[in-house]
């Protein structure tokens, strides 16, 4: 009786490292404590976007794949065609290509390295799990420096929270930890398992604290909006549920336990009275949103050009403006920062770049805003696991639109906004329209079995 070795065991190749932790890479730099820069400009963070993109490249030419879908390369492209016209009537050639540059960084080039290298909705989930634990370790930076009067100047006092960011960005901070936010709210909702999905929901809790002490307004509107559709996104019944919750808590803690100070309330109190009794900060934002506003009818079509709002400012500004905002604390001294944009992304785009380029990168994310939705739309239909990656995609892109009416690019966390748009386009134009799309590193690898003509037990 002949003996019959058994059949080898198929071959297993070592998990090999995802991709995406290239983009994770760009989220840890910013939360390293770095001493205060006097002046803006490109820093560690951008640095390492920039290797990000050429390590992209490189992947592509060694896996010789087309990059992107014919859909994908036109959406992602098409802010291009307004940026060129507007580099062409920059102020100066050397303004043109440092504009131009910064804008293809942002929306184009950083986004598109992110949606390739993301494999998967694992990696997906990697990457806003990356910016829920930036958020948790700015929040924490921020509420300490709250509790040590070691933060950013505000009416007098080092309290504002401003992370690792420093004074000459107090919005940094609140941006990171909106984005946190915003993911595991994204997460929680999601069909995950339960632990993860209670993991998420303690997170977003905890990020609501330092998001209060930044003091700012824009986020928090930005923040309240997205979080509210998000919630409706999920389920008309859910939100209503979770909405009461919220409610009876806040009133609990504001009205039942006093918790708050008198600076918050009044910070609050102010959002409502920006056209009745508005502070030095509001009057200077309304005196820049009419300034962009009048370049944009001398110049309607391409604008100013790029980086041409500081040149065209005083000659379009009414007296009300002042020199500049007063920043200092959080380890910097005190300086006057000039004020170089509008604080209105709309309005920053519309004045430099004109009407073709507001429409050609305003109809970007409007395009990703719907390619987005019908994803979201498909998932619930189809029952599929991607809740919480749709939840997180359309909430990051509702809260990125809405804060635009009230910040525009600029500092040390916009490189941040560039990944975050890549998740976003991730999603509406790859994530949400299968299952799962395979990636180039998940399909299927050979395996070693037995010989031609033989079948192999499954």
């Amino acid at each position: 009786m002949s003996l019959v070795p058994p059949p080898s065991p198929p071959l297993r190749l070592p998990p090999r490292l995802s991709p995406v932790l290239a983009a994770v890479a760009v989220l840890v730099l910013p939360a390293l404590p770095v001493a205060p820069a006097g002046e803006g400009g490109a820093g560690p963070a951008d640095a390492l976007s920039a290797l990000v993109v050429a390590f992209t490249v490189v992947r592509l030419l060694r896996a010789r794949r087309r990059p992107l879908t014919r859909t994908a390369a036109v959406v992602l492209g098409l802010p291009v065609a307004g940026l060129a016209l507007a580099a062409m009537d920059a102020v100066s050639p050397g303004a043109g290509i440092n504009g131009l540059g910064r804008y293809l960084q942002i929306f184009v080039l950083v986004p598109a390295a992110v949606v390739l290298l993301i494999r998967d909705r694992r990696d997906f989930r990697l990457l806003a799990w990356a910016f829920v634990a930036l958020a948790g370790w700015e929040g924490a930076v921020g509420v300490h420096q709250y509790l040590t009067g070691t933060g950013a100047s505000y009416q007098g006092e080092d309290i504002r929270a401003v992370g690792t960011f420093g004074a000459q960005d107090v919005m940094g901070m609140a941006t990171v930890v909106s984005f946190g936010l915003v993911c595991a709210v994204g997460l929680a909702l999601g069909r995950t398992p339960v632990r993860e999905r209670t993991i998420a929901a303690v997170c977003a809790v905890a990020l609501l604290l330092p998001l209060a002490l930044s003091f700012s307004r824009g986020a928090w509107i930005a923040t309240a909006a997205t979080l509210a559709v998000q919630l409706v996104l999920a389920g008309v019944r859910r939100a209503l549920k979770i909405g009461a919750a919220v409610v009876a808590a806040g009133v609990l803690l504001v009205g039942g336990l006093g918790v708050g100070t008198a600076m918050l309330q009044e910070r609050i109190d102010s959002i409502t009275q920006v056209t009745d009794a508005p502070d030095q900060s509001v009057t200077d934002r309304y005196t820049m949103w009419a300034a962009a506003t009048d370049m944009w009818r001398q110049h309607p079509l391409t604008g100013v050009g790029l980086k041409g709002f500081p040149e065209y400012r005083d000659g379009h500004a009414s007296l009300a403006l002042s020199s500049g905002s007063d920043t200092g604390g959080a380890g910097a001294a005190f300086r006057k920062q000039p004020l170089l944009s509008p604080h209105n992304m709309y309005l920053l785009v519309l004045s430099e770049q004109g009407l073709i380029g507001l429409l050609c990168l305003g109809g970007s994310w409007l395009a990703l805003l719907v390619c987005a939705l019908r994803g979201l739309w498909r998932t619930r239909r189809s029952r599929v696991p991607a809740l919480d990656c749709a939840l997180a995609a359309c909430g990051l892109l509702t809260w990125q639109l809405i804060d635009f009416v009230y910040a525009d690019i600029g500092g040390p966390s916009t490189v941040l906004t560039a990944v975050c748009f890549g998740l976003i386009a991730w999603w509406s134009l790859i994530g949400g329209t299968h299952a799962d799309p395979p990636g180039p590193d998940t399909a299927p690898v050979p395996v070693a079995g037995p010989g031609p003509g033989k079948a192999v037990a499954r």
